[in-house]
């Protein structure tokens, strides 16, 4: 029976996923085998022997401290794309809001409230709306920063609305390069995006490499009056420099996900409640993403959309399988597998990567496995954790 730590309000249909004759679900167990969590935050809570693996259901993990359970054997899971329709639209959103007088015309028809005369609120809207007149988006130029999942959604969405799309990134993987539309025009570095663009949607990760990524300097080089999104993370863009740049009316709006204190009163802050992925069809693939990373896990020891480990796929084969992860350092497969020689355990399959300082080994064996085989390979140097699949 594994036992699922939950935090937050996790999706029903993602909860669903664990069958109930091998998954105990519960918000207080003390001796979890997997977490899977939302936005609670992680760095103040004792790191549970019996832990093995933490799914987060969302794209962002600043909320997991990552390094910490790297160097206890823990994998950290996220679901990339799984809320990337949910942001999409509400890019869609904000660039209408941007573009348009909508925020500014319903408060003003709001603010007649209480004209009873049909006639005279109807001549009053009509000798009005030019107040509120706006930009279409066809024709413009959309710069999309970061073209992963969600950003290459956005860059198809907008060519579908008549823009013309800009792309920068400089680690987009192969994946994504694939499946970025034709027609996104790459560029060779930001600077060169944001002088040629109207809107500026950003879609990068929080990583340090991204930490205030928009800054003073880089926003002199945008468009005077270009309008920047901001629906992927709070930290890429320094707030300062927005309300500075605002003031010198180089960036004509700001609209994110993201409020802060030197934001609010700001006309030219559009700020949301971050609700970029609060929808329920997010909340719901995220969620069973996150469960079937887990399941696949803690039955099969396969790896998936993890932040800190390697991809690791292998079917299953009769026997006993066995998974351990080790320093990525010379010699301690081969010291493994000397102890199997050992034992005289015969070897069906087995797969070895490794990312960074981590390395993540499953071994599929012809016979079962006893207590001293394990205690051996326990106290082979380097080795950090290790699993018995049955």
């Amino acid at each position: 029976m594994f036992r699922i730590k939950t935090y937050n309000k996790i999706s029903l249909k993602g909860l669903e996923r664990f069958s109930r004759e091998f998954y105990e679900l519960s918000s207080d167990t003390t001796h979890p085998d997997a977490y899977i969590l939302r936005s609670h935050k992680l760095y103040d809570e004792v790191i549970p022997d019996t832990l093995k693996a933490v799914a987060r259901a969302g794209a962002g993990v600043n909320n997991i401290p990552v390094d910490d359970y790297t160097q206890k054997g823990i994998v950290v899971f996220n679901t990339p794309g799984a809320n990337a329709n949910a942001v999409k639209e509400l890019v869609m959103a904000g660039m209408l809001l941007g573009s348009r007088g909508i925020i500014e015309g319903v408060a003003y028809t709001k603010s007649l409230n209480g004209m009873s005369d049909t006639t005279m609120l109807h001549k009053q809207l009509e000798a009005e709306k030019k107040r509120f007149a706006g930009r279409e988006l066809a024709g413009k130029t959309l710069g999309v920063v970061g073209l992963g999942a969600i950003g290459s959604l956005v860059a198809e969405m907008a060519l579908s609305m008549g823009m013309k799309v800009l792309g920068y990134d400089p680690a987009i993987s192969v994946e994504a390069a694939w499946r970025l539309p034709s027609q996104v025009q790459k560029m060779e570095n930001l600077q060169a995006l944001l002088a040629k663009v109207d809107f500026v949607s950003l879609h990068v990760p929080a990583i340090e490499a991204t930490h205030h990524l928009i800054n003073a300097d880089i926003l002199k080089s945008i468009k005077p009056g270009a309008i920047l999104l901001n629906f992927a993370r709070e930290s890429i863009v320094d707030p300062e420099a927005i309300v500075m740049a605002i003031n010198a009316n180089q960036l004509g709006l700001y609209i994110c996900d993201f409020p802060e204190p030197c934001f609010m009163g700001n006309d030219k802050v559009i700020a949301m409640p971050h609700i970029g992925a609060s929808t329920v069809e997010a909340e719901d693939n995220c969620a069973m993403m996150a469960a079937n990373q887990l399941i696949d896990y803690l039955e099969n020891g396969n790896i998936n959309h993890s932040v800190n480990f390697p991809s690791v796929l292998m079917s299953r084969a009769d026997g006993c399988r066995l998974t351990f992860v080790n320093h990525n350092v010379a010699g301690v497969l081969g010291d493994v597998l000397s102890v199997f020689t050992k034992h005289q355990v015969n070897v069906i399959d087995m797969v070895n990567k490794s990312q960074g300082d981590i390395a993540y080994n499953i071994i599929d064996l012809e016979s079962e496995v006893g207590e001293l085989m394990i205690a051996d390979i326990n106290a082979i140097e380097h080795v950090i954790a290790l699993r018995l699949l049955k």
